[in-house]
């Protein structure tokens, strides 16, 4: 597993995708970026899965 890697997300809000920075070191927290379009605060989940890091993402009110 790379300790840092790109992965592209879309936006649980706009539904643009782009592209977002993963650091192995947030493996099973829950942080908040906004979203490169719309603005609004998307809500980031990194687990593994296959040796390689995975995100979720989810609105504010999910």
């Amino acid at each position: 597993m790379n300790p840092i890697d790109y992965q592209t997300i879309q936006c649980p809000y706009c539904g643009e995708c782009f592209e977002v920075l993963l650091d192995s070191s947030m493996l099973g927290e829950e942080y908040i970026e906004d979203c490169q379009v719309c603005c609004r605060p998307i809500y980031f989940f990194m687990t593994e899965e296959s040796g390689e890091l995975a995100v979720s993402v989810r609105t504010e009110n999910d």
